[in-house]
């Protein structure tokens, strides 16, 4: 049986689940697809303010089925193609959604698994998780993404390291190189992410969402530079939250000593 992506609903949270527990949750056509929709029904969704992304029967994901590579290397270079670009889309669909994606990460964040892991917002691990791009030693490269942010977030050494002999990094080792935002007992790793995601909820969506937009335009450019493109039609989420009723509701909220009721426009 394929794996399958599970989609639940908590208060203003969407939960995705991975589940395919036979194979550590490798992933799928299937559950690719489904993610690409479901991330696509809740951006339009003003009820979701943020997403948690986890695994089901204590691993998150143990990244693309083997044995589906080799169905799809016999299938010819167009199938295998194909499945390459829809899982680069749902992870740069993950990187630029507007709303906040919080990986909650138990056991082997693996391969293509890991790649989605560094494509969230924030990581939420459990104290035994693991994260590793063993690609190399199957004779492929990490190429859905995983290498390329794994190099710009660690020094060199570091990054080569993990990719040419495919090690293994704890999350207690992992949170010391800023990969992982929080480490938990594993029977508090659903719950730690789900209040997460509430503490972001309390925030204006659309602050968040220009956050998102601004750091990923600006990333790697000088301050200057920076400044200029936030402030340019290459960041239009900044302009709608400077626009917003939310822009004008924030410090009225603030004077009047009250939550702020955020409208989302």
């Amino acid at each position: 049986m394929p794996s399958e992506l599970q989609t639940e609903r908590r208060g203003t949270t969407l939960v995705l689940t991975i589940s395919d527990p036979a194979s550590r949750n490798t992933l799928s056509a299937q559950v690719i697809a489904a993610g690409i929709e479901a991330l696509g029904v809740a951006e339009s969704n003003p009820e979701v303010r943020a997403v948690v992304l986890q695994g089901a029967a204590g691993h998150f994901c143990a990244g693309g089925n083997v044995h589906g590579l080799i169905e799809r290397r016999a299938a010819g270079e167009a199938a295998q193609r194909r499945m390459l670009q829809d899982l680069h889309h749902w992870i740069e669909t993950i990187a630029s959604f507007p709303k906040p994606v919080i990986a909650a990460v138990e056991g082997a964040a693996a391969g293509a698994g890991f790649s989605l892991a560094l494509a969230c917002d924030l990581v939420v691990a459990a104290s035994h998780a693991e994260f590793l791009l063993p690609e190399a030693r199957i004779g492929l490269i990490a190429d859905a993404g995983g290498a390329l942010r794994l190099a710009r977030r660690l020094p060199h050494a570091i990054a080569m390291d993990m990719l040419l002999t495919g090690r293994r990094m704890g999350a207690q080792e992992a949170s010391g190189w800023g990969l992982v935002n929080h480490v938990t007992a594993a029977n508090d790793l659903v719950p730690r992410a789900r209040s997460l995601a509430a503490q972001i909820c309390a925030s204006a969506p659309l602050a968040i969402a220009a956050y998102k937009e601004v750091l990923e335009r600006t990333e790697g450019l000088p301050l200057r530079d920076g400044y200029r493109v936030m402030r340019s039609d290459a960041c239009p989420a900044y302009h709608r939250m400077r626009a917003s009723e939310d822009f004008r509701e924030g410090p009225r909220a603030f004077v009047e000593k009250r939550a702020p009721r955020w409208q989302g426009r």
